[in-house]
This record gives C-alpha cells, structure tokens and sequence, in this order.
C-alpha cells in the first residue's frame, strides 16, 4: 500500500500530548566524607615529604570500616562544576551544524480544507523571491493555507501551481518581508546508493523533526496522482528510495545530503501500516528544478509525450517467452492511435499491451539520443529532465533482433 504522507488533523493533536511530558535533570554531585575521630588524632612513622603507605593497615582503619561519633554533621553535597560543552563526535557536530543551517528554510504548511476538516505537510524555501515547494496532494482541496517558519512566524499563503503527475507544487507566501535563505538543489544524477541523507520535516504535527539514513535505491517509479485518457495512469520517474524515517507529515519536505543539499523532496511511503516501515520515496531534484520554475510562471508543467506504454522491466522469464534478443531495454507493449510513437512508425505488440497475451512482434527501445536504456523509468526521467514538447529524438530499437533508429517529434501530455 502507498501512503501519500499528508498528516490528517486529528494527528496533529499529538503534538499537545507530547507537550505535557516532563523533561529531569540530575546534578552531578562529589561527596566528601568528614573526618574519622580515630584517625584525626593518630600520628604515622612517614617521614616529612614521604607518601603514606597505599595498603591501610590493622591500626589505619579506612573511611569505609569507620563509624561517625553520635551528633557528627551530614556530609556536604557540592555540585560538580559545570559549563563544559560534552564531548561529541565530529559526525555528530555535522548533523547539528546542517540542521542549524537549514532548518530555517523548513517551514510547517497548515491546510484548511473546508468541510473534509484540515491537514498538515512540510515545504522548503525554493528561491529568494520565497516561493515554497510542496508536494501537490498536501494543497489539492485547500481553502485557505497557513505557512509556519520555526522562527514563529505565521503567514497566509496561496498556491501558485501545481503538477499532479510528479506530485509537486509552489506557495507564495503573502506579506513576507526581509530576506530569506533558499535551499540549494543537488544534482541527483549524482546521487548514490548508499550516500547518508537528512530528511526535515513535521511528522504527526512534530515540527522540526530530523531523521536520518541512506538513500537505498534509485530510479524508482510509482504512479501519478493524474489518470491518463486510457483510465490507467501516468507514471511518476526518477524517484529516489530511502530507508530514513517519513510519516505523515513530512509530504513535501526536503531530503538532503550531509553537504546541506536538497536531492529530493519527501512524497509518500510504502506501508502496510501507515507508519514508516524503512520505504520511503522522494521525488529527485532534476526534476524538481525542471518543474518548479514553469509553475512558478506558468502555473502549470506541460511534459513531453511519446504516446506508448511498456511494463518497467523485462524479465527472464518474458524475454523467453516472447524471443526478445535481451533482458535490457523498454518493449513497447502498445502506442496511442495518432500519437508520436505511431506517427513516427514505432511497433507495439500485436496483442495491444495486454501483457498476459504479448506476442514479442513489438520493438525494444535501446537507447534515447544515445544514452542506453535498462528499463521504462530510465526513458521517462531523460523524457521529463532534457526534453520538451515539439522536440525531436532518436529512439534507437530493435526491430525483430535488428537495430533500427527512429526519430519521433514529442507532443503533449494529454
């Protein structure tokens, strides 16, 4: 099941629980016990300037083996001296010093939506302009936003554009004066399995939560939140997995790496439970600086469109079954009737997509302008980050095992 991490506003009463508990502290204490009567009174044979014996003797009865005359004061309880700053790792001091920075430019986003009630997600500061970037389900219905920024201040917003189909979206923020500090994208081409992320955000109604991990995947696919004209739906690429803690609320917040870098933006989970379960997924920063500036100015992303549909992989099983010269590329499954793929002479399978009847007759896209191409979502992440409509590529395919190029015009999304 794939949670979209909007937080309901029942959730957001748990930050009122949590506000009751009670915090402790312990002094240190040293402790020093009073003199013994015995002791106080006897004399050593140590001579002037010589260390007494370690081992006490029989006549030299230790602190422990004596007992206070009746009436002896209580010993005095002195607090051990303190301002010293503890002692932490230099990675510790990263993680402290990246959220000091960026936490700032995290901000809490209130939702009202009207009679469904409210809801809670989390945006990051794009630019210095202070437009803010969210996922699109967190604003989809509102009435009436409020944007939150740690320092306390609260500020009406309203949304400039949206783009279900990579689930992102921009705030304007009204009447915010002064200057304010934009997060910097990373390249997440560059991105690797394994690399250690930040993500901030405001789980359960939690403001200015920090939780940490790695990114464990890359080039994930999942669903966008717009139906395509044939009822299935539009594919969401480029999409980047990590096992760092997302719950509902953190929809729209920035996952960074150590250097204080946005590679991606919190969308949703997959659970069983609702809850975290070491799956999450955020949508990558190319496409976030490909998409974020057209809704910016225009309201809206209009996305390139080859009009095909392929399953995300071929397995070994299908590349037996329908004689496909390899286990690598996009086997065209179907093309739309009077779409760029058909226009332009492209062959999907004679049995039209259905994938329990595939004839293998179809042909295997390769490659895209000469970069190769494993599986569908590596197709549609050069598709969305370096192209547009009315652009022409190269698709290069296999055609009953022989390579053949064709040039296609992209047209518009539908």
């Amino acid at each position: 099941m794939l949670i979209k991490l909007k937080q309901s506003s029942f959730a957001v009463a748990l930050s009122a629980l949590l506000a009751g508990s009670l915090a402790c502290s312990v002094a240190t204490t040293s402790f020093t016990p009073p003199p013994s009567p015995t002791s106080a009174s006897r004399t050593t044979d140590t001579a002037p300037g010589t260390l007494a014996p370690a081992t006490p003797s029989a006549e030299q009865p230790t602190s422990e083996s004596t007992v206070s005359a009746p009436g002896t004061p209580l010993p005095t309880l002195t607090a051990a001296p303190t301002g010293q700053a503890p002692v932490v790792s230099s990675q510790e001091q990263l993680l402290i010093d990246l959220y000091n920075r960026v936490n700032p430019s995290v901000v809490s986003i209130l939702v009202d939506l009207g009679d469904s009630g409210g809801a809670q997600g989390t945006g990051f500061i794009f630019d210095t302009d202070g437009h803010v970037v969210t996922n699109q389900h967190v604003v989809e219905g509102s009435t009436n936003i409020e944007v939150d920024f740690p320092s306390g201040i609260k500020l009406p917003g309203h949304v400039l554009g949206t783009d279900p189909d990579s689930d992102l979206a921009v705030i304007a923020v009204d009447g915010l004066t002064g200057s304010v500090q934009p997060l910097p994208l990373a390249d997440s081409d560059a991105v690797q399995v394994g690399e250690s992320v930040v993500a901030i955000g405001n789980p359960f109604g939690l403001a200015g939560t920090m939780t940490v991990g790695i990114v464990s995947g890359l080039g994930r696919t999942v669903s966008s939140n717009r139906t395509a004209p044939s009822g299935g739906a539009y594919t969401a690429p480029d999409i980047i997995q990590t096992d760092a803690a997302i719950n509902p609320g953190n929809s729209g917040g920035p996952l960074l790496n150590l250097a204080g870098e946005v590679i991606g933006i919190n969308k949703a989970l997959e659970s069983q439970t609702g809850v975290n379960s070491g799956v999450g997924f955020a949508i990558a920063s190319n496409t976030v600086r490909q998409v974020v500036p057209y809704l910016i100015t225009d309201g809206k992303f209009i996305y390139p469109y080859l009009g095909l549909s392929a399953q995300e992989e071929i397995s070994l099983g299908m590349q037996q079954a329908l004689n496909l010269p390899q286990a690598t590329g996009v086997y065209v499954g179907s093309v739309v009737p009077g779409g760029p793929s058909d226009q332009a002479g492209l062959k999907g399978d004679s049995a039209s997509g259905n994938a329990a009847s595939l004839t293998g007759d179809g042909d295997l896209i390769v490659a895209i302008d000469g970069h190769p191409v494993k599986v569908f979502s590596e197709l549609m992440s050069y598709l969305i980050n370096s192209t547009r409509p009315n652009q022409v590529i190269t698709l290069s395919i296999l055609r009953a095992g022989a390579p053949l190029d064709v040039q296609v015009t992209l047209g518009a999304r539908p």
